[in-house]
């Protein structure tokens, strides 16, 4: 959830009680330290990843076109 740009922290918070600090060091901890690095970089200050500077109009964690039905064979 932390990787995804469209989840803010308050929403891993709610559902597995880590504040955004905790999430942050999970993340350094679990990947490659460019790959942290990036990661913060793209969401610091991020209007999605933080709910109070997220628009009122937007309800949803991810894009409505992100999650695609499976076509079975």
């Amino acid at each position: 959830m932390a990787w995804e740009d469209r989840t803010p922290f308050e929403a891993i918070e709610r559902l597995y009680g880590l504040s955004e600090p905790e999430v942050i060091e999970i993340m350094r901890a679990s990947i490659k330290r460019k790959t942290f690095n990036n990661w913060r970089a793209r969401v610091s200050g991020r209007k999605t990843k933080h709910k109070k500077l997220r628009s009122p109009d937007v309800s949803r964690g991810y894009c409505s076109t992100q999650y695609k039905p499976v076509r079975k064979r």
